[in-house]
């Protein structure tokens, strides 16, 4: 949403300042937890490759994991794809493992459950509760601060609230993967953020056109939200319920729109340069944030507000400071991007799961800013006794 649109959105409902209070235990049609009876893997996966349903546990909540086979995929698109931009140059053949992929975003009755967190763990630290010591800082969870209701209340209020069918935004990347480590905590299964290879090859699911449905953008309206059909009742665009359009042939909703998804990635315009000419295995080709703060991160896949050729299996999209503009707190907060109602998350769970080290480089701080900046919410971590893995 650009900052037009989210000054009016803020004037036409500037008496809402409590929407924090939307959480799972509040609605009745949340269904009961599904059985799955598949044999499981050492990852706690089904060894038949079927989808499966994820329970949080201590919550009635649930949500569906598809799963993505191995292959060999083109990423980037070619210079004579309408829409095509420089940065998705030259395309790079990767080979992929296999993966679980979420079928939808995650949901604010999925993220409300992790923010509540903050609010007991506040408690608890005026009962003098024990603290996470400062070296134990990377085996905790930080949980983020409540939502700048003043800044953002109003504009996601507009576009339908928190409410528990609509994919959860406005996170930053830091917060998107401190919520994988707590589910994986939860569940676990170790879930985290998906690569920008990853991203791509589901997205695609075996296609090689512009989108995952062919070349025709006029189609694109069957399988997305995004700027020429998300119009809301008082004439701005807006988010949807996730899964309300069609999905893409490997059973993904919203890939191309509603809300565009986090990756893992530290974003270069020139990254696949590095690798022309070349077979890569998608874990040789992630680009590692190394960046002195969070910005610039990749996010993929269109949303509400984009443009048809930004909605593409190839586009790429990138955060900046512009995002947390409208931040009160000095600093601005690491959990945050006050700017980012059209940017949400899905998570993924490999088949070969990875060392500690590995998992702490997908779940924790990756500079020095944010590292900081969480470090001011010491009462706000929480060491998790792990979920024993499923099925052992």
């Amino acid at each position: 949403m650009n900052a037009k649109r989210f000054i009016r959105a803020l004037s036409g409902a500037a008496f809402i300042f409590g929407l924090t209070i939307y959480v799972s235990a509040g609605f009745a049609d949340v269904p009961a937890p599904a059985v799955n009876n598949s044999p499981l893997d050492a990852a706690g996966l089904p060894k038949d490759n079927k989808p499966y349903e994820e329970h949080i546990s201590g919550t009635t909540l649930q949500f569906k994991m598809l799963y993505i086979p191995p292959g060999e995929f083109k990423m980037g698109s070619p210079a004579t794809e309408k829409g095509h931009k420089p940065d998705e140059a030259p395309q790079l053949d990767v080979k992929m493992d296999s993966f679980y992929m979420a079928e939808v975003p995650v949901t604010w009755d999925q993220y409300n459950e992790f923010l509540q967190n903050y609010n007991r763990l506040a408690q608890s630290a005026k009962a003098s509760a024990p603290r996470v010591s400062k070296d134990k800082y990377a085996d905790a969870v930080t949980f983020p601060t409540p939502i700048y209701d003043m800044e953002a209340g109003p504009a996601l209020q507009r576009m339908g609230g928190r409410n528990p069918k609509y994919p959860a935004v406005i996170m930053s990347q830091y917060a998107a993967k401190q919520f994988t480590k707590w589910l994986s905590m939860k569940t676990g299964r170790f879930y985290r953020l998906p690569t920008e290879a990853e991203w791509e090859y589901a997205c695609r699911a075996g296609t090689t056109t512009a989108y995952s449905f062919g070349n025709d953008p006029k189609k694109l309206g069957e399988y997305a939200w995004f700027v020429d059909n998300s119009t809301l009742a008082d004439g701005d665009t807006g988010y949807h319920p996730v899964a309300t359009k069609k999905p893409n042939p490997w059973g993904l909703y919203d890939m191309h729109g509603n809300v565009s998804n986090w990756c893992i990635d530290q974003y270069d315009k020139d990254w696949y340069k590095k690798f022309a000419g070349k077979t890569v295995g998608w874990h040789d080709i992630i680009n590692w944030p190394t960046s002195q703060t969070s910005y610039p991160r990749v996010y993929r896949g269109g949303n509400y507000d984009a443009e048809a050729e930004d909605c593409r299996s190839a586009s790429r999209q990138h955060s900046d400071r512009e995002l947390n503009k409208r931040d009160p707190q000095v600093p601005r907060s690491p959990y945050w991007e006050t700017e980012g109602f059209m940017l949400g998350f899905r998570v993924v769970a490999p088949s070969k799961v990875p060392d500690d080290a590995e998992k702490k480089k997908f779940w924790n701080s990756d500079d020095p800013m944010t590292t900081r900046d969480s470090d001011r919410d010491r009462d706000l971590r929480e060491l998790i006794k792990p979920a024993p893995v499923p099925g052992k």
